[in-house]
């Protein structure tokens, strides 16, 4: 009918073991978890290493390349402080050659007037000229005096002429000369400004990429600082769980060496339990059965006073044959156990009222049911005869599957052995002393 739960190997009385398994592989598990973490904050660490060497040797080549253009900026003003000598000298030039311009300019308006005459006398000999002496002899004297004149006045007028023609030619150069001039110092002016203005905005991007590389450079720093703080708080921890691991191991070796001797102890108690139960009597503060079970047959005392319903082995009441054994018994009557065992149940179970099973050792049960109220507890250990449970004032129906014609309380026996029901009637001593129940066994 019921299924007894293995035997007790430990006494209940003893505290837990303190060692938890799961707890150790538990912080193992943190343990390499923290590891795994580690390593990879140890690589971004490394890349963080590089990212700033990269960024330093970046900042290096800007501040090659600013003072490359601090240079070429001294270069610069060198040439505009050049440029600006020539551009005074090409003014003191330009002012020079005004001057002589003016001058070439006054000296012609002076000589207006005798070159109005050249001009004049010019125009005149065009319209008409002297005869020519080989044609008109006649006129012989009009040529000489032509020629007297003309030999008189053509030197001043190619004098007068030859100079003018110089200071128009010199006034022409110097206009050339000053317009070169101007369009060399407007080009160099020109060219010089550019120059200012790309030298200018290339120091501008190289300060730009600078102060960008630098923040770059000062978010690295903070996360190589952020990253260096994790490792180490990740190390402390590591070591934090190393340290906890160590001791658990510790704590379970202990624990087991303390099992191991208790288990030794417990051993010992039982050796010398069963030498002493095999010389005197039983000690009543024994923790362990005084006798092993199989040992026993015709020596126990039924649990409680009162008369035989069913036996083993008979018709339950539908069709099946009893596994254990029913007792009616008197109201409120109180259930004895029958041996020395441990407890390993004791409450309701389904229908069968109060339930009660005992571990009396070498792989022998006895579960006994129907009671009304129970009065141990499970893992406690209980002598033969001490009492466990009292029977109520009416039978519970569900306690045996059958129709009794007894309404007195019944109480239900079975013993097991490996599992297997077995005939509790051997173990009686016989049918006077079940009605003789007392707390000797």
């Amino acid at each position: 009918m019921f299924q007894a739960a293995p035997a007790l190997a430990t006494d209940p009385s003893e505290p837990p073991d303190p060692s938890e398994p799961g707890v150790a592989s538990e912080l193992e598990q943190q343990k390499q978890t923290s590891n795994l973490e580690l390593r990879s904050l140890a690589e971004q660490s490394a890349a963080a290493e590089r990212a700033l060497a990269a960024l330093d040797q970046d900042i290096a080549a800007l501040r090659d390349d600013q003072r490359e253009l601090d240079e070429k900026i001294e270069q610069t003003a060198a040439r505009r402080a050049e440029l600006d000598e020539r551009i005074a000298a090409g003014e003191a030039s330009m002012a020079g050659l005004s001057e002589r311009q003016e001058a070439v300019r006054l000296s012609l308006i002076s000589r207006r007037a005798v070159l109005a005459e050249v001009l004049g006398a010019l125009q005149r000999i065009g319209r008409d000229p002297p005869p020519a002496l080989l044609v008109s002899p006649e006129d012989a004297l009009s040529s000489v005096r032509s020629a007297i004149l003309l030999g008189a006045v053509v030197p001043e007028i190619r004098a007068e002429t030859e100079a003018l023609a110089a200071d128009l030619k010199e006034l022409a150069a110097l206009r050339q000369a000053i317009a070169l001039e101007r369009g060399a110092l407007a080009k160099a002016l020109e060219e010089n400004e550019a120059e200012e203005r790309r030298l200018a905005e290339l120091a501008s991007e190289k300060s730009a990429l600078e102060a960008e590389s630098r923040r770059r450079l000062d978010r690295e720093r903070q996360r190589a600082e952020a990253l260096s703080v994790r490792s180490a708080e990740l190390e402390a921890v590591i070591a934090t769980l190393a340290t906890e691991i160590d001791q658990l191991e510790q704590a379970a070796e202990a624990a087991r060496r303390a099992e191991e001797e208790r288990q030794r102890r417990l051993a010992e108690q039982l050796e010398r339990a069963r030498a002493y139960a095999a010389a005197a009597l039983p000690d009543k503060n024994r923790i362990a059965p005084a006798y092993a079970f199989s040992k026993l047959t015709g020596t126990l005392v039924r649990p409680v006073q009162g008369d035989p319903v069913r036996r083993f082995g008979e018709d339950d009441g539908a069709g099946h044959g009893l596994t254990g054994e029913i007792i009616a018994t008197g109201q409120d009557a109180v259930v004895r156990a029958p041996a020395d065992g441990w407890v390993v149940h004791a409450g309701p179970f389904r229908s069968y009222g109060q339930v009660v099973i005992l571990d009396t050792g070498d792989n022998h049960h006895v579960v006994l049911a129907g009671m009304e109220d129970i009065r141990v507890g499970p893992g406690q250990f209980v002598l033969s005869g001490e009492p466990l449970a009292a029977m109520g004032k009416t039978r519970f129906a569900g306690s045996a599957a059958l129709t009794l014609v007894s309404e007195r309380p019944t109480l239900y026996i079975e013993f097991r052995k490996d599992g297997q029901p077995v005939d509790p009637r051997e173990w009686w001593k016989d049918e006077i002393s079940s009605r003789e129940a007392s707390n000797d066994t």
